[in-house]
């Protein structure tokens, strides 16, 4: 018979990041309460304050970051802002050497005053020839060929125009420009003046010259495990615990919760944004963090440590002490914090329930 195996509140928290938030939580939401001293194995159900909630943890990210790439392949001219800059939108990023275009430009204009010769020589052609035709005094055919020639003449200096069009908008693309106002995150370390970037024709193409994002509105990228997505809702306010200790009010609210599940690191759930309301200026992308998710709150609940309740099956067991006898007892159980679980039913204030299920426990001597 497969044994009854221990009731876990939380399967795994993330190390690290797990440790801190629950150190800061446990610290912002005691009640007094002792937990049970190591080597202790008999423990009374008492009354206290239980706030029940979720730790995510999750990732600070841009709400807007793009990676800024050229539209035009060539030469890195110049870079004009360095890792950590913040620069408003127009502000210019980097050039690209516009030599090549500039000699392309200059051909591009030599075409179109020839093409402007060709065609004042052709309409004065056409002209004469259709005074002539109207008189009868040429052909129909020589009439058109010169009406032919002239048409010709049109395209292309039409042509060469747009081609200057083209060359013209090339060489504005080789000023790289601040899409938006906002801050240079990164600079890879292969990108020099110098260097030769291709142009990127796709998404997924062309060379990255530097990563830029808006730092005024930061988000939490964090992944929800299906089980606890439920009692998560848009708008609802969260607390913050960062590894390093950071003090003061650092808050977010959930600003969307996917509709689709997705499976990351081999766990299904829901992938959760959280705006960060205060801390933005001590917060920055990359950064690791955890969130405190309230769930609920009961006051003056008979609670017993998390660690004494064990399931079985679909069953929640406590082991109560009566005497020297020890009775099996199913409990129905309510909310859960990281230490204590509130007793709904099947238990009393006062009660002596065990830590140990009893086939573990030692012998006495």
């Amino acid at each position: 018979m497969k044994l009854p195996t221990r009731f876990i509140l939380f399967a795994v928290i993330v190390a690290g990041l797990g440790y801190a938030g629950f150190h800061w939580y446990s610290g912002k939401s005691a009640t007094g309460a002792p937990e049970p001293a190591p080597g202790e194995t008999i423990v009374t159900a008492e009354r206290r304050d239980i706030e029940s909630s979720l730790l995510l943890t999750g990732e600070v990210t841009p709400s807007l970051q793009i990676d800024v790439k050229p539209e035009v392949g060539g030469k890195i001219k110049k870079i004009h802002v360095a890792i950590g800059d913040t620069v408003a939108r127009g502000d210019m990023l980097a050039t690209i050497d516009d030599r090549d275009l500039q000699t392309e430009r200059a051909g591009a204009l030599t075409e179109i005053e020839g093409a402007k010769l060709a065609v004042d020589k052709t309409r004065g052609n056409y002209e004469r020839a259709k005074a002539l035709y109207q008189q009868k005094l040429i052909s129909k055919e020589v009439y058109s060929n010169l009406e032919s020639d002239f048409a010709i003449a049109e395209n292309n200096l039409e042509k060469a125009q747009r081609r200057l069009q083209t060359v013209d908008d090339k060489l504005r693309k080789t000023v790289i420009t601040a899409p938006f106002d906002g801050t240079v995150l990164d600079i890879p370390d292969s990108v020099n003046e110098g260097q030769v970037v291709t142009a990127a024709a796709s998404v997924n193409s062309g060379t990255t010259m530097m990563k830029f994002a808006s730092l005024s509105r930061l988000m939490i990228d964090s992944h929800v495990n299906q089980a606890d997505a439920p009692n998560l809702v848009v708008g609802q306010k969260v607390d913050i615990a960062v590894v390093d200790g950071m003090t003061g009010s650092l808050t977010a609210r959930i600003e969307s919760i996917a509709p689709l599940a997705t499976v990351k690191n081999n766990v299904k759930g829901f992938k959760v944004e959280a705006e960060i309301d205060q801390g933005v200026g001590r917060l920055k992308p990359g950064m690791s963090v955890s969130m405190i998710v309230p769930i609920g709150k009961v006051a003056n609940a008979v609670s017993v440590p998390v660690t004494a309740v064990f399931r079985d099956r679909r069953d929640n067991i406590v082991y109560v002490r009566r005497g020297a006898t020890t009775e099996r007892r199913k409990v129905t159980i309510g909310l859960t914090d990281f230490s204590f679980a509130e007793v709904k039913a099947g238990l009393n204030e006062g009660e002596e329930i065990l830590l140990e299920e009893p086939s573990k426990m030692p012998a006495k001597s």
